[in-house]
């Protein structure tokens, strides 16, 4: 399956816009920024922000390294 973009979903920016979007980011917590890029992980993959999907754990496993 081949996955193309599709360039009718974004906005295309100035630098300008860019600019600003960059330090309007740049002023918010480290919480702030957190919850929007979760927000944005929401609308991306289509779950509720609210009661995002679970962690599959029989996907990964954890090992425990020698020390030397």
């Amino acid at each position: 399956m081949m996955f193309r973009l599709d360039r009718t979903v974004g906005k295309g920016q100035s630098h300008d816009e860019a600019a600003n979007q960059s330090t309007y980011w740049k002023s918010k917590t480290v919480d702030e920024r957190l919850i929007g890029s979760m927000y944005l992980n929401s609308v991306a993959y289509n779950f509720d922000i609210n009661n995002p999907p679970r962690l599959d754990r029989t996907i990964f496993r954890t090992r425990k390294h020698k020390f030397r």
